[in-house]
């Protein structure tokens, strides 16, 4: 089977399409830097299937669906099976506290997914957004609407769908993640069981020690595990330290008795403290509790719940992939990651600092991996029970 995939940053969450086996056809994305971590995970087929633009833009929807065409030829195949868009969520974000009229425009992204839908007639469709998705705002062609009705001026003549809401860590995800799911169906295909069948099957979820509690404590700043350079204490200003160093699990600097030890800038020789917009900053979390949301901040102690446990620092690149459950195997880079644990302590450096914000943007953008392979299997098991 084969799937295109829409906005799909650094390709994370469809990397399990890739995992369940199905061929890469097409990928769409804006940003250059993540779109070549998907060539380093040779997600697609053919290397023209990599497209770097405006998904808005006649220009690039001419190439995707002449790259569509030109796999259907060469691979002898009727029909795109899957279409997978995940159009960015700026506009519909509660944790997006500078919103303004232009979100409006941001998520009028997801009319062109749905056009790209209806012209190209995939078997399936997956969309998966934030928790407001479907009853937030957008334009179509000159006309405000919701996003659900123009799902269904776009599609419901072609196809059956359901939405879902679904936190992802009672799915199989390693982390909280609160998220709508949108699957359809083409009204021509027949499956065994009803589209309810195609979404991911419940699990138990995990606690956060049984996650990442089994990897090394990091205590000096800058300290890089000799076996994994993707296991890091990230540098940060000094005297923050102090702010956290002596936080309980689950207390926020916020709470501290000392101002000195609260979030806090020192203009003119006075003490000017910190707003606290979200009451998750500058919180140390819980081993027993299950790994918060990761967001694209997650590189900072002043974003929410970004504190490790017991250390005095954000999590790693390696544990915030073990929360979003990507495997060892996806790669971040085009050198191999032996070698990268073989370089001097100066070289680790800097490769992260040339990588570390690119590759934390693209994990906090993403859908966790397990989700997506989940569905993937699904969808495969009902086609080949019908």
């Amino acid at each position: 089977m084969n799937y295109v995939s829409l906005f799909s940053s650094a390709g994370v969450g469809c990397y399990g399409f890739k995992e369940a086996d199905y061929i890469g056809v097409a990928s769409v994305e804006l940003i250059e830097r993540r779109l070549n971590i998907q060539k380093y995970n040779n997600k697609l087929k053919y290397d023209d299937g990599y497209i770097l633009g405006d998904i808005t833009t006649d220009e690039v929807k001419e190439r995707l669906f002449s790259v569509i065409n030109k796999f259907k030829k060469a691979e002898d195949v009727s029909d795109i099976d899957v279409i997978v868009f995940t159009a960015p969520c700026q506009g519909m974000s509660v944790a997006n506290h500078k919103k303004n009229d232009g979100t409006i425009e941001k998520n009028s992204l997801v009319v062109e997914a749905l056009e790209i839908v209806k012209h190209v007639k995939p078997r399936f469709f997956i969309s998966e957004n934030v928790r407001a998705f479907m009853n937030t705002k957008c334009i179509d062609h000159n006309q405000p609407k919701k996003i659900k009705e123009a799902f269904e001026d776009w599609l419901s003549d072609e196809y059956d769908y359901q939405t879902k809401v679904l936190n992802f860590k009672d799915y199989g995800a390693n982390s909280s993640r609160t998220r709508t799911l949108v699957i359809g169906v083409r009204k021509d295909i027949s499956i065994k069981n009803n589209i309810e069948s195609l979404f991911p099957s419940q699990e138990k979820s995990k606690n956060l020690y049984e996650v990442i509690g089994d990897l090394p404590s990091l205590q000096e700043m800058g300290e890089i595990s000799d076996k994994d350079i993707y296991h890091e204490f990230r540098s940060y200003r000094k005297d923050m330290r102090n702010w956290i160093h002596d936080l309980k699990p689950g207390q926020s600097a916020f709470e501290n008795d000392d101002p000195l030890k609260r979030p806090h800038r020192v203009i003119e020789g006075k003490i000017v403290p910190n707003v606290q917009k979200n009451g998750d900053k500058y919180t140390r979390q819980q081993w027993e509790k299950v790994a918060p949301c990761i967001h694209t901040r997650n590189d900072i102690l002043a974003s929410q719940n970004t504190i490790h446990p017991v250390d005095d620092r954000v999590f790693s690149i390696r544990e915030l992939m073990r929360m979003m459950n990507i495997p060892t195997s996806f790669k971040w880079s085009d050198i191999p990651e032996n070698e990268l644990n073989r370089m001097t302590m100066e070289e680790k450096k800097k490769f992260l600092k040339k990588n570390e914000i690119n590759i934390r943007q693209s994990i906090g953008e993403a859908v966790p991996t397990v989700i997506m392979y989940k569905i993937a299997k699904n969808i495969k098991e009902e086609l080949n029970n019908e």
